[in-house]
């Protein structure tokens, strides 16, 4: 049996734990650690170390909306 491929959805530094803890109870993803290498201003070819989701692409795609969604109702 083949496993479907995985993706990983980035959440952006600032997103409210409250979002992620809905995200992870609501959609079927899990939450992983995520290296990515910075390239702005002074930090440039730093690597950080942020959280991810991780889920089918079908899935990541909803959490994506939903995550955006929620964050635009947290701003206003």
């Amino acid at each position: 049996m083949e496993e479907a491929e995985l993706f990983d959805l980035v959440i952006p530094p600032g997103v409210p734990r409250t979002i992620i803890r809905t995200v992870i109870e609501k959609f079927n993803v899990e939450l992983v650690p995520h290296k990515t290498r910075l390239s702005f201003a002074n930090m440039d070819g730093d690597e950080r170390e942020l959280l991810a989701f991780r889920g089918e692409r079908e899935e990541v795609e909803r959490v994506e909306a939903f995550m955006f969604e929620e964050l635009k109702k947290f701003i206003n």
